[in-house]
């Protein structure tokens, strides 16, 4: 009996399918992948590290060199970073905008491709790439919620919003419901969130402030040494300790300065 079950086990551990379920469920209903935050180009990160190092080989030596490439490679990914919530805000505003534009069109009897066509006419651009879409599509009969996925590929920002739009568009066409009162719905729960997130934001001012001011203590630190003529820059830039003391420090004040806006962005994400 007991080899019985043993042979039985092998036999289902050799025919156990290849792909776990979740994969065989993606294929059969495909999901877009989730939003994440574009990354920093490599040539980017590589051209302001060999920069930051070459001048702070010229001013410190080896271990200023480390020490300046590593704080201008986090000074870009953070510039980088706050470009991308600059966009994010922008682009949210103006799909806000187009919403309410082209639900504004429908309930004064406009037809669905003519009332795209007229909230794109003012919108933000990527707002207004996607109402033209949207028209396109509804003025020759096409699927509108495909058309939205398609477009959501190319702006990211906008992934949840137009999948929103999408389904309310095949939920008006194929049970009757009013398309304008659909995307009203859509529109106020973008605006909610949307106005959410700007007031978490204005919040993490002051523990984004606290942030930048004990990442710029050490190098004040520095600075009054010099003033008072403690030469620590001598220390840095011709001892062994010293060329150690600053890879180290502008090691944890990059990494102190990452994590603290890991954890604003992690709030301040809806």
């Amino acid at each position: 009996m007991l080899s019985v079950c043993a042979c039985l086990l092998a036999a289902a551990v050799l025919l156990w399918p290849a792909y776990p379920a979740p994969h065989r469920l993606r294929v059969l209903a495909p999901v877009e992948p989730a939003c994440r935050r574009p990354a920093v180009p490599l040539p980017g990160s590589v051209v302001s590290a060999v920069l930051g190092a070459c001048v702070g080989w010229s001013v410190l030596g080896p271990g200023g060199a480390v020490a300046n490439a590593v704080l201008c490679v986090t000074c870009l990914r953070r510039w980088s970073s706050r470009r991308l919530v600059r966009r994010r805000k922008r682009i949210t505003e103006g799909m806000v905008g187009a919403l309410g534009a082209l639900m504004a069109e429908l309930r004064i009897g406009a037809h669905p491709a003519a009332a795209a066509e007229r909230a794109a006419a003012d919108a933000e651009p990527s707002a207004a790439r996607a109402m033209t879409a949207v028209a396109s599509a509804a003025r020759l009969g096409g699927d509108v919620n495909r058309v939205l996925l398609v477009g959501a590929k190319q702006e990211p920002f906008l992934r949840d919003i137009l999948r929103q739009v999408g389904h309310a568009w095949r939920l008006a066409a194929g049970h009757g419901v009013p398309l304008a009162e659909l995307l009203d719905a859509v529109r106020r729960d973008l605006e909610q969130r949307h106005r959410f997130t700007m007031q978490v934001n204005a919040r993490m001012a002051g523990p984004r402030a606290s942030a930048a001011v004990l990442a710029v203590l050490p190098e004040l630190g520095v600075l009054l040494g010099e003033a008072i003529d403690a030469r620590p820059m001598h220390v840095l830039a011709n001892t062994v300790i010293g060329q150690t003391l600053l890879v180290i420090g502008a090691a944890l004040i990059c990494g102190g300065v990452l994590w603290s806006a890991k954890l604003t962005e992690h709030a301040v994400s809806p």
